[in-house]
């Protein structure tokens, strides 16, 4: 509806720029009468919200309700038939602005010709060109040479002609495309673009559709691309997916064409075939699937013909986990089905992810059901151990099955009681195991009366350990079945200091916490008893404050002994960073400890253990050093050490450095590091804030002291051009004495595009500490009004 009065008011405050109102009701605007004031406060209309931001999206009965605003600095026209608007003309409408030299509206065709510097801005989306012809309420029409720039992306092409066909679908001929940054000059060329005869968008499902395409690097065409359809945004999109090329000294060359399907938006499934030279072809496919109460995916590999083995060579990982209501209380479960064809596989296929560059596969399926303070499990443990005639090791034991039982609970007087216990039957092959398989049956009681503050802490806890064995054959005594019982008394008591201290000008909180622990537990004799999932603790500030010396419920160690530590923390009284903390702790046995492992395992003597000595040092953004030493008084020897530190200037700059020792074991120098080789330009790439231009540095090297051999190295070099990255990172792993596998990883990613080639961004994530990719993924996509007109 048009308000002559509304008009004549507004483009008296405009001069001399003149706007009309064009309401969606235009054709019918001369049939209906100005309502008066208490008839539009009594119809129904739009209220006002209050909101803190701009609203993203506009839907569509907000733009059918809305006005069209046509401004310019000269109007001619007739009512309810034509309009045009010479000089700075703009027609506005939510979600679209049209910008041009001379713009003229047809308004019983609901059509618009604009001439002359026409921009088109679409929800940030900004499309440029010399003329256009559009039905604006349909959005149909087609606009001739044109050039456009995407908001998500900040990609940009031209065309020869795009073609509205309604509001979300458009289709562009003879075009280009690229995320590279657009230079002064008609002689530009940017390094990179996406050159095709068509190119589809459907914006509403964020889907692209190119036909007769190519991909350009360097003004050489590289990469023909066929019918392809790609994702406008990062939503998932069904369509064939950048290829991936390798080289390795043990499958050769490799190119790899990955097909995505989006069956629906809780399923996919990625399909990928793979051509190695040195070996043929291989099918790898992965299903992912999030249902309700459940969520889990697998992974398929499988080869018909290996030509270095001449056989069929096939992996399977599913993992799924799961919850739902039984009862009055709640079940949950997970299994992790790992499987491969041949027990060459972990070495052969060395890049495979997840166990299978391991021998030992494990299949484990777990269930537990939880009902306040009880809870029930069950469990089965399979592995598949992958044994090779040079190389036989000894399988862990398979639990098929194990039940279990737990209950926990407090009273309001301070008390707190807990009691668990499992039935599990072990098996392995006893030939290499060298005991028999067994039944066993374990049950643990605790009882505790905790006092805790902020002063500190007052532990004592009684614990009850009981197992029963039935063999499946006898032991060497003729026994079938065995059994024992301990009990352990402990006693933790720990209290904390604190005084104002400061340190360059910086005011600090440092804490002094004394501990002590003692433990009881009188000897049983358990020398008959197998081991079938214990091994010993390892000598460190976690275990040193434990009441067992080993993991598992085969062995409980004979104790009497009182550990003694103190530590110190300095923590920034502004902020409550810790910059700094120190920690000794040092055990003295009562008694010598008589139960081991095995029977050639040495007594610990009584007496003083070695000294546990540890500092964390954060002495600024830059520095973090870290360090552990064990330390043997008798000897006056260091018995183990790490000592490790990080520097890390500014972002993308890091440099690790560690020293790993253990006497009459092993010495190794572990350094790693990311770190930039030139300055770069000023101008930043494309979605980031780094400089273009930008050589990078990446590397690990884990150099064996003792045995004067590199153990693990990784090389590679990265980079940053703004709108692509190139990365080429070299590995070579030692697999034994004498044998290892290397490899050859290079990417070039396209930002905004697509990537080539075999990513090493994982493998520099796993063995760089503080290693950061060149462009992070972002949680958040640019706002709409980020290019608004």
């Amino acid at each position: 509806m048009i308000a002559s009065s509304a008009i004549t008011s507004y483009l008296n405050a405009r001069r001399p720029y003149w706007c009309v109102l064009l309401g969606l009701a235009w054709s019918a605007a001369s049939a209906q009468s100005v309502e008066s004031p208490a008839e539009a406060s009594s119809s129904a209309g739009i209220e006002l919200q209050s909101s803190r931001k701009l609203v993203e999206t506009v839907g569509d009965q907000q733009r059918q309700q809305a006005p069209v605003f046509v401004l310019g600095q000269k109007l001619t026209g007739r009512p309810d038939l034509d309009l045009e608007v010479q000089g700075d003309a703009e027609l506005r409408k939510p979600g679209t602005v049209i910008k041009a030299d001379t713009l003229r509206y047809d308004a019983e065709q609901d059509k618009a010709y604009a001439t002359g510097h026409v921009r088109v801005n679409r929800n940030g989306n900004v499309i440029q060109g010399s003329a256009l012809e559009l039905e604006v309420e349909a959005f149909k029409g087609h606009f001739n040479d044109v050039q456009y720039e995407f908001l998500q992306s900040q990609g940009h092409g031209q065309a020869t002609q795009a073609e509205f066909v309604d509001e979300h679908h458009s289709v562009v001929r003879n075009a280009t495309y690229t995320t590279c940054t657009r230079k002064p000059g008609p002689s530009w060329l940017p390094d990179w673009f996406f050159q095709a005869e068509s190119m589809s968008f459907d914006t509403q499902n964020d889907e692209g559709v190119s036909e007769g395409a190519y991909l350009v690097f360097k003004d050489v065409p590289i990469l023909p691309v066929p019918p392809l359809s790609f994702p406008l945004t990062g939503k998932r999109k069904t369509g064939l997916l950048p290829p991936t090329m390798g080289l390795d000294s043990i499958d050769g060359v490799e190119y790899s064409q990955p097909y995505y399907w989006n069956i629906a938006p809780n399923r996919d499934m990625t399909i990928t075939p793979s051509i190695m030279t040195a070996r043929g072809l291989d099918v790898g496919t992965e299903f992912r699937y999030l249902e309700p109460g459940y969520k889990g995916n697998v992974a398929i590999n499988f080869m018909s013909t290996d030509k270095l083995r001449d056989m069929e060579r096939w992996s399977l990982a599913w993992k799924q986990t799961g919850e739902f209501a039984l009862g009055s209380g709640q079940m949950s479960y997970s299994l992790d089905l790992n499987r491969v064809s041949d027990s060459y596989y972990w070495s052969d296929f060395t890049r495979a992810s997840g166990y299978f560059t391991q021998r030992l596969l494990p299949t484990d399926w777990n269930a537990a059901w939880k009902s306040g303070e009880w809870t029930l499990s069950a469990r089965v443990l399979k592995y598949q151990t992958l044994q090779v005639p040079d190389s036989i090791i000894t399988p862990p034991y398979d639990r098929e099955p194990e039940f279990g039982v737990s209950y926990e609970s407090s009273s309001s007087s301070g008390w707190v009681w807990s009691w668990q216990a499992d039935a599990t039957h072990f098996v392995s092959d006893t030939r290499l195991t060298g005991q028999p398989n067994a039944q066993r049956v374990y049950s643990l009681g605790q009882l505790s009366y905790p006092w805790r503050s902020a002063a500190g802490h007052v532990i004592p806890k009684w614990q009850w350990h009981s197992t029963a064995y039935q063999f499946d054959s006898p032991l060497s005594d003729g026994s079938q079945t065995a059994g024992v019982t301990v009990p352990t008394f402990s006693l933790d008591v720990g209290q904390v200091y604190q005084r104002n201290t400061q340190w360059g000008g910086h005011a600090l909180r440092q804490t002094l916490e004394p501990r002590l622990f003692y433990v009881r537990t009188p000897y049983r004799n358990q020398s008959m008893l197998p081991n079938y999932d214990t091994a010993a603790n390892d000598f460190s500030f976690a275990s040193i404050w434990t009441e067992n010396s080993y993991l598992g419920h085969d062995k409980i160690a004979d104790n009497d002994l009182l550990t003694a530590g103190a530590s110190t923390r300095f923590i920034d009284a502004d902020s409550g960073l810790q910059w700094a903390r120190f920690g000794i702790a040092q055990r003295y046995r009562l008694q010598e400890q008589r139960v081991t492992l095995t029977s050639t395992d040495e007594t610990a003597k009584a007496g003083y253990s070695d000294v546990l000595a540890g500092a964390d040092l954060n002495l600024s953004e830059r520095w973090m050093l870290t360090s552990t030493w064990q330390y043997n008084p008798k000897t006056d020897l260091s018995v183990r050490s790490i000592v490790g530190a990080r520097y890390s200037p500014e972002p993308y700059k890091v440099l690790n450095v560690a020293h790993r020792y253990q006497r009459d074991s092993s010495e190794q120098i572990d350094v790693s590091w990311q770190w930039p080789l030139n300055q770069g330009s000023a101008e930043p790439g494309v979605l980031t804030t780094l400089p273009a231009g930008r050589y990078y540095t990446v590397g690990r090297v884990n150099y064996s002291i003792d045995e004067s051999r590199t153990v693990y190295g990784l090389f590679g070099l990265e980079y940053d051009a703004g709108c692509w990255i190139g990365r080429i990172v070299v590995a070579r792993t030692q697999t034994s004495a004498t044998s290892f596998t290397q490899g050859v990883k290079f990417e070039l990613e396209f930002v905004g595009f697509s990537r080539v080639g075999v990513s090493p961004l994982q493998t520099l994530k796993t063995n760089i500490g503080g290693y950061q990719p060149l462009r992070a993924e972002s949680s958040s996509s640019p706002s709409r009004f980020t290019n608004y007109d």
